[in-house]
C-alpha cells in the first residue's frame, strides 16, 4: 500500500470477474450453506468425502460414469495429504495446485461442488478441470487434489501446477475478447496479456523449484538449530507461503547459490554490506530516543556497524547498511558509479555479523540487536519489487511520532498487550541537486522482543512444516516434551503447523476437546489482538493492513493469545474524516502530505476488511478447518458475536458493522493482479491492485 491519491484514476481495476464472462451456464453466487452438510463435510478427514446417493448436477457436466471413474482413481490419492508426498518435488506441486486453485475458485465464485469434485469450465480451450475436494472452506481455505482434465482417458495422469497455470491464464485473457476487449474507461488492468500468461507460467514454476527445494531441505533438518529465537522460528516457517497466492515463492533474481544464504525458509543468514555517505548526500530522520534522549539516525548507523568498520569509516560519511544483493545490483547504475567516482559513496564491503532474513526476505533480525533493518531488495517477490519508498519511511517515523503522544498513552492504557513494531527512524541517499537516489532507503525497526518473549507471525503460526520424526513436537521450541496424542505415529514427510501442535497440546493439558480449546484460542486471539486493533481505528481513524505475515501474537508459557503487535510502514491508513483530529495530534508536522497516508474512507472501509477481515481473521478460522482442529461455522459464529460487541462500543470502528451487515465484501484477487502484471507498490492505492467482490461468509 503507497500511493494514496488519485482522483482521477478508476476506483475498481476489475468490474467483471472472469466467472461474469466465462461461463454463463455455471451458477453463480454458490456459496451459500446448505440446510445440513452430508454432501460435502466442511470439516471432515480427506476418507470422509463420500460419494451422496443423489447427486445435483451443474449444466452441462458429462455422463455420470466419468466422473466415478475419476473419484476411483482419486481415492488412492485421498488416503494421504498430497503435500505429504514423499518426492518433495510432487508435493511442491500439489502445493501449487491447491494454490492457484483456490485462488481461482475465491475470484471466479464457482458453485459449491455437491458430491466431492468440483469441475471448472475452460472454454477457451474446449474442456474442463475435475478438481476432487478434499475439504470445502466457508472461508475459501479449501483443499483439493490434483486435477484431471475433462474426458481423459483412465490412464491420463493428473496436471501438474505449470499446465493448470497455462490454462487458466488463457481464460483470463479469453474473457476479456469475448466482451470486445478493454472497456472504455476501464482502466489498464481489464484484459491479462498472452504475455503476462506466460509470465505467471515462469513464475508458478520457479516457485514450485523453490518450495521444492525448501521442503526437502525442512524434512531433512525439521528442528531449528539450538538457540533459535521463538519470533525467528515463526519468520522461518513459511515453507508453502502465502495459500492463496498463486506464486508464493516466486523470486525473479536469486540464483541457487543466493537463495540458500538469502533464504529464510532455508534458515540462511549473511553478513551486511556497508557503504560510506557523506553527509552532504545522507538523507534521514529518526525519532528514536533512549532513555528520553533522541538517538539520530547516524548515531544509530555507527552502533549497528559496531567495531567492524572502525577505522576504515572516512570522516565526515556515515555508514549505511545494504542487502548483499543490492549491493551487487546498484553497482550497475550509472548515478550510483557518479556517486562512488566522486568520492560522495565509498564501497565498504561486508562485515562479519550475521543477520538472518525475516519472513519478507529483505528485513533482518539479530537477538542481541536493539533494532532490525528493513533494507531494499530490487527483487521481484510475489507480485512487486521490494525496494522501500521514501514515503514509507517517513509514515513510519510519523506513526511513532503520534503514538508518543495522547492517542498511545489512551492505546496502551486501554491494550497494554497489543501496540506497533516501531520504524522510528530511517537512511538513505540524496543525490545533491537532484533528490532521492533509488535504493538506498533503509528503515531502522525497534526490535521490541527480549529473550524469551514467544512472539510469532500469524502466518508462521498457521503454516504447515514437516514435524521431527518423534510424534507430536511440543507447540514451543523451548517447552520441555508433551505427551503424544494417543495412537499418533507421524510418518516421514508428516505436516503440522505450530497452531496444530500448540492446541492438541492444550487440549492434553486441560483434558479438554481440541474444537473447545480452539474455540477458545481463537476468542482469545480476537479480544488480544483484533480489540485493539479496532479500537484505534475507533479512537484514532487509524486502520493496519493487518494481514496475518504484518500480525504478530504474544503467546503465554501455553501458548494461550496474550497480546499482539503490528509491523509493516506500509500498511497505515489514515482516515480523511480524522484529518484535522489526527493533525492536531501532531502540530506543526503537516501530517501525512509528504507520507502520503491520508486514505477516503470508502478506500479504507474496503482495505481494512480485506485485510484484517478476510484475510487476518477469516483466514485464521480457515487454518482452524481445514487443519481439522475446529468446525469453520462455529468459529464464524464466534466472530460474529465478537463483532456485535465492538459494533456497540462508542465510539466504534466502522468495520465491525460492514463485516456484520454487508451481503458482500470487497477481496484483493492475487491472480488476477499477477495476470495483470501490476505491481502492488506502484500506483494510487485504490488501483494497485485487481480486487473482486466476494460473498460475505458472516451473513450467510
Amino acid at each position: 500500500m503507497n500511493a494514496r491519491s488519485g482522483a482521477d484514476e478508476p476506483k475498481d481495476p476489475v468490474r467483471q470477474r472472469p466467472a461474469d464472462l466465462i461461463e454463463p451456464t455455471v451458477p453463480q453466487q454458490g456459496r451459500r450453506i446448505a440446510p445440513h452438510y452430508g454432501e460435502l463435510p466442511e470439516h471432515s478427514a480427506p476418507q470422509e468425502v463420500r460419494e451422496p446417493s443423489v447427486r445435483h448436477e451443474s449444466p452441462g457436466r458429462p455422463e455420470m460414469p466419468q466422473y466415478r471413474e475419476v473419484q476411483q482413481r482419486c481415492e488412492v490419492q485421498q488416503r494421504r495429504d498430497p503435500l505429504e508426498h514423499p518426492d518433495p518435488r510432487v508435493a511442491a506441486d500439489a502445493a501449487a495446485l491447491e494454490n492457484l486453485l483456490r485462488c481461482w475458485v475465491r475470484e471466479t465464485a464457482p458453485a459449491r461442488p455437491q458430491d466431492g469434485l468440483l469441475r471448472i469450465p475452460l472454454p477457451a480451450s474446449g474442456t474442463a478441470l475435475l478438481v476432487p475436494v478434499r475439504h470445502w472452506s466457508p472461508v475459501g481455505w479449501h483443499r483439493f487434489d490434483p486435477p484431471y482434465l475433462e474426458r481423459a482417458p483412465e490412464s491420463a495422469m493428473p496436471l501438474q501446477a505449470v499446465a493448470v497455470a497455462a490454462l487458466i491464464g488463457r481464460e483470463a485473457a479469453h474473457a476479456t475478447r469475448r466482451v470486445g476487449g478493454t472497456r472504455p474507461g476501464a482502466g489498464p488492468v481489464e484484459g491479462a496479456s498472452a504475455a503476462e500468461n506466460t509470465a505467471l507460467v515462469g513464475r508458478v514454476a520457479d516457485s514450485v523449484q523453490r518450495t521444492a527445494r525448501f521442503l526437502a531441505d525442512r524434512r531433512e533438518h525439521p528442528e531449528p538449530p539450538p538457540g533459535t529465537d521463538p519470533f525467528l522460528e515463526g519468520e522461518q516457517a513459511l515453507v508453502f507461503g502465502h495459500p492463496l497466492h498463486p506464486t508464493p515463492k516466486s523470486r525473479e533474481g536469486f540464483s541457487d547459490a543466493e537463495e540458500r544464504t538469502y533464504s529464510p525458509e532455508l534458515r540462511g543468514s549473511f553478513p551486511l554490506h556497508w557503504m560510506a555517505v557523506h553527509r552532504s548526500a545522507l538523507a534521514g530522520d529518526s525519532a528514536w530516543t533512549d532513555r528520553g534522549r533522541p538517538v539520530s539516525a547516524t548515531q544509530l548507523a555507527l552502533r549497528l556497524s559496531g567495531q567492524a568498520l572502525v577505522g576504515r569509516l572516512p570522516e565526515e560519511y556515515v555508514p549505511l547498511p545494504l542487502h548483499p544483493w543490492q549491493a551487487r545490483e546498484v553497482r550497475h547504475d550509472t548515478a550510483v558509479r557518479a556517486l562512488l567516482d566522486s568520492g560522495l559513496l565509498h564501497d565498504l564491503g561486508q562485515t562479519r555479523e550475521h543477520w538472518s532474513p525475516t519472513s519478507s526476505v529483505r528485513t533482518v533480525f539479530r537477538p542481541d540487536s536493539t533494532a532490525m533493518l528493513k533494507l531494499s531488495v530490487g527483487l521481484r517477490i510475489t507480485n512487486s519489487r521490494r525496494e522501500n519508498l521514501r514515503k514509507e519511511l517517513l509514515r513510519g517515523v510519523e506513526v511513532h511520532r503520534l503514538l508518543r503522544g495522547d492517542l498511545g498513552r489512551a492505546w496502551r492504557a486501554a491494550h497494554p498487550g497489543f501496540d506497533i513494531v516501531r520504524d522510528p527512524a530511517w537512511l538513505g541517499v540524496d543525490v545533491p541537486g537532484e533528490g532521492r537516489l533509488p535504493g538506498f532507503d533503509t528503515v531502522i525497526r525497534h526490535n521490541p522482543f527480549g529473550a524469551g518473549e514467544d512472539a510469532v507471525c500469524l502466518a508462521g503460526l498457521t503454516a504447515p512444516v514437516p514435524l521431527a520424526p518423534a510424534p507430536d513436537a511440543p507447540p514451543r521450541a523451548t517447552s520441555a516434551p508433551t505427551t503424544p496424542d494417543p495412537g499418533s505415529h507421524s510418518p516421514p514427510g508428516a505436516l503440522r503447523s505450530r497452531l496444530d501442535r500448540t492446541v492438541r497440546a492444550l487440549a492434553r493439558r486441560t483434558g479438554r476437546q481440541v474444537g473447545a480449546v480452539a474455540a477458545e484460542w481463537f476468542l482469545r486471539y480476537l479480544d488480544a489482538v483484533v480489540r485493539p486493533i479496532l479500537w484505534l481505528d475507533a479512537h484514532g481513524g487509524i486502520a493496519l493492513e493487518a494481514h496475518q505475515q504484518n500480525t504478530l501474537v504474544l503467546l503465554d508459557e501455553h501458548g494461550w493469545p496474550q497480546g499482539g503487535r503490528y509491523r509493516d510502514n506500509q500498511g497505515y491508513y489514515f482516515r480523511t474524516s480524522h484529518r484535522e483530529a489526527l493533525s492536531r495530534r501532531l502540530p506543526g508536522a503537516q501530517l501525512g502530505l509528504e507520507s502520503d497516508t491520508f486514505v477516503d474512507d470508502e478506500v479504507t472501509d474496503e482495505r481494512f476488511a480485506y485485510y484484517l477481515g478476510i484475510n487476518n481473521v477469516l483466514g485464521l478460522i480457515g487454518a482452524f478447518g481445514s487443519q481439522q482442529l475446529a468446525d469453520e461455522r462455529l468459529l464464524l459464529a464466534a466472530f460474529r458475536r465478537f463483532l456485535q460487541s465492538a459494533a456497540r462500543e462508542e465510539p466504534a470502528s466502522p468495520l465491525a458493522a460492514l463485516l456484520l451487515d454487508s451481503p458482500t465484501l470487497r477481496c484483493k484477487a492475487n491472480l488476477l493482479t499477477r495476470l495483470h502484471g501490476m505491481d502492488e507498490l506502484v500506483g494510487p492505492v485504490d488501483t494497485q491492485s485487481v480486487y473482486v467482490t466476494l460473498d460475505n461468509p458472516l451473513t450467510l
